[in-house]
């Protein structure tokens, strides 16, 4: 039975995460369509276009990346929130209160804080390879 999932179950799995990559990267190429046919209908662009074809950009980088390594590396998505963090405090800025701007703010502060542990940390700390551990 442990064969046997090893061999199909795993096969399976692996076809299901192909086929919801290729999902991600086909809806995300129609959104960008969109995105460009509403810049045309409009007949100007906007930062906040401009911003969400970024994001749109960084989701497909981020498909890309895991189907060529199979690792999704955390700072994609960190990069991806905020991204939308700064489209939506640049969209609706003169709606919010005072309040909710300095969380919004704070929040990217944070989120930009942490990609920078996050990079420090697999510079200095990095994980041991496999090879590294099969030469101790």
């Amino acid at each position: 039975m442990d064969k046997m999932y090893r061999k199909y179950g795993i096969t399976s799995i692996k076809a299901i995460e192909h086929l919801v990559l290729i999902i991600i990267a086909i809806a995300t190429v129609v959104a960008i369509g969109q995105e460009i046919k509403h810049i045309f209908d409009v007949g100007a662009v906007a930062l906040a276009d401009l911003l969400l074809l970024f994001i749109y950009l960084e989701v497909l980088a981020m498909v890309s990346h895991y189907a060529e390594s199979g690792k999704l590396p955390i700072r994609m998505p960190l990069y991806i929130a905020i991204v939308a963090l700064a489209r939506y405090l640049i969209l609706d800025m003169k709606a919010m209160d005072d309040w909710r701007i300095i969380a919004i703010s704070l929040s990217t502060l944070v989120l930009a804080a942490t990609v920078i542990v996050i990079r420090w940390g697999q510079l200095k700390l990095p994980y041991p390879r496999p090879n590294d551990e099969e030469e101790k």
